[in-house]
């Protein structure tokens, strides 16, 4: 009897230590299921500032994906200087905008961004800006930016990147469904 009791108690016990995964995990892994691919997008805001968009041919590609970060360039028509990065931290997820010029070089403004302040959810996660970025938009008279938080989220159906703060909101989907050929890679990745 008593080791029928000691066995169920083990099991309980090995049972109680297997944390659930976490959201963070969940989202990363919904994200590198698409690691290869590419799919077109559109904006689905209509904010003036988003006018810069218009009538360009929208793509992410999910390019780079590791244990803790995935890679996602970015491409408005011919323009290649953009890519997400969603990285793990130990408490959380981080979101950094890398920026570069045609030929590779960081633009001043790049790998600004923020860390998750909760836990989000396996499908969607959000960024409030970070100190470093907030110094460098202050640095380089991009105060309105100060107040920025990023969304990204992925369903089945597709993947959304949302930026927001006061006076600005702007939303690009791309639809999972209807993947498109990889676009050649972002500046400063040939």
């Amino acid at each position: 009897m008593r080791l029928m009791v000691f066995l169920a108690f083990a099991a309980l016990s090995a049972c109680a230590s297997l944390a659930p995964p976490q959201p963070a995990d969940q989202f990363m892994s919904n994200v590198w299921a698409h690691c290869g691919k590419a799919f077109e997008g559109r904006v689905v805001t209509n904010d003036p500032a988003d006018a810069s968009f218009a009538g360009k041919r929208l793509v992410m590609h999910v390019r780079q994906c590791s244990a803790g970060e995935v890679r996602i360039p970015f491409h408005v028509g011919e323009d290649r200087s953009r890519t997400w990065i969603v990285s793990r931290t130990t408490t959380g997820l981080r979101l950094k905008h890398d920026h570069r010029h045609v030929d590779g070089k960081a633009d001043e403004v790049t790998l600004y961004g923020g860390d998750t302040a909760d836990a989000g959810t396996a499908t969607r996660q959000t960024f409030p800006v970070d100190a470093e970025s907030i110094a460098m938009f202050e640095r380089t008279g991009r105060g309105v930016s100060t107040t920025n938080i990023w969304s990204v989220e992925t369903t089945d159906a597709g993947f959304t990147y949302g930026l927001d703060r006061e006076g600005r909101h702007f939303r690009v989907a791309f639809d999972y469904t209807k993947p498109v050929p990889p676009p050649p890679a972002p500046w400063g990745w040939e």
